[in-house]
């Protein structure tokens, strides 16, 4: 649909959030004259609209700020990170246009089926829908190779080397993407959330499992094998309780909210999430002030590593259940500066955000708008 070119100034009037055409002209190394013609194209194609006018230097005319269209092209969404799976359709914007849900399916083959049966019910309040509808992107819990086309492991799945987006690409007839969940969630903050401006950012998602990824110099950093990120799995004590993957001490084991709700079961308590573990350590109950400084010392710490290790522009922590203003988000970031080189504490920003279902389905959808805006990084 879009040439090289055009696809290089679609990026990169999405990164920066607007662009005249002398500034497009600088970046490619193109003349004024020749920027023109092609963004002519892309104006006539619905892909950029122009907006406000950008006042002059003093020494010229004023330029004309270019935007990216948010009804260009379109993009859906599956995440299937619960039970009934969501789907969103989104715009150039990220914005949420619609959405349904449908029967997840452990079977790959029945997935792919109920997928292209839940798509005419995303798409039928929009008529344009259907020329407008540029890809379909998927997320899950797992091991995604480098093509974004293989779930190559997901335990929550019970899924080994199953070529997810070729069923799903067979069954509905449209180009299809399959990412990790947090890699998608940190595509989506990249393209359209808080990390837009950013070159290098940590994205940790906290929820039943846990999750992060790494965008480097503006691109997604996979990894050889498409496991970059997985600080899940990273042991933080030796010799631990052990862990699904089949390792003891994984990070999982320690701070995940299934592993919180464990704590909680063994302690005693008749509460199961951090609110209501929050409640009861402002109530002066032990064991919930106990649980929740394990579980965010070991967080915070493993937070800090991945600041030692990449040190990002900033780290963004994606939350599930309640907020981070709490005991287990003061343990949180209290971890993280006393775990990081004395010189380099409280330098490296924090900030969350919560999740929900809106969020993920989302992040899927942004999955395929990515690869529409930048394209896939060859391998």
């Amino acid at each position: 649909m879009l040439t090289t070119l055009q696809r290089q100034i679609l990026g990169a009037v999405n990164a920066s959030g607007g662009l005249s055409r002398t500034e497009l002209a600088q970046l490619s190394g193109m003349s004024k004259a020749a920027i023109g013609g092609v963004v002519r194209e892309m104006l006539d194609a619905g892909f950029l609209h122009e907006a406000e006018t950008v006042p002059g230097n003093g020494q010229g005319r004023p330029s004309v700020r270019l935007v990216v269209h948010p009804d260009g092209a379109w993009f859906a969404g599956v995440s299937l990170l619960q039970n009934p799976a969501q789907m969103a359709l989104i715009n150039l914007h990220g914005e949420i246009l619609s959405r349904v849900s449908f029967d997840a399916d452990a079977s790959p083959q029945r997935l792919a089926e109920n997928i292209a049966s839940a798509l005419p019910a995303l798409l039928e309040p929009h008529p344009e829908a259907a020329k407008k509808l540029v890809g379909l992107g998927v997320t899950l819990s797992g091991l995604i190779d480098e093509h974004q086309s293989t779930c190559v492991q997901s335990a929550l799945l019970g899924w080994r080397d199953v070529p997810l987006a070729s069923l799903i690409s067979q069954a509905t007839g449209m180009d299809v993407a399959i990412e990790n969940d947090a890699k998608a969630l940190a595509v989506s903050e990249k393209n359209f959330g808080q990390a837009r401006d950013l070159s290098s950012f940590t994205l940790v998602s906290h929820g039943a499992g846990i999750g992060s990824a790494h965008f480097v110099a503006g691109q997604l950093h996979r990894g050889l094998h498409g496991g970059a990120g997985e600080i899940a799995h990273c042991t933080l004590e030796l010799n631990g309780l052990p862990c699904r993957c089949g390792k003891r001490g994984c990070l999982d084991t320690l701070a995940s909210l299934n592993a919180i709700a464990e704590m909680a079961r063994d302690g005693g308590l008749e509460v199961t999430t951090i609110g209501g573990l929050e409640k009861l350590a402002m109530q002066g109950v032990s064991e919930a002030v106990r649980i929740l400084h394990r579980a965010g010392s070991a967080l915070g710490l493993a937070i800090s590593h991945l600041i030692q290790i990449n040190d990002p522009d900033l780290i963004l922590i994606a939350h599930q259940d309640a907020d981070f203003s709490g005991l287990f988000g003061t343990v949180v970031h209290q971890s993280i500066e006393a775990n990081v080189l004395p010189g380099n504490a409280g330098k490296t920003p924090v900030r969350t955000f919560t999740l929900n279902d809106d969020t993920w389905a989302r992040a899927a959808a942004s999955i395929a708008a990515h690869r529409f805006l930048v394209g896939l990084k060859p391998v």
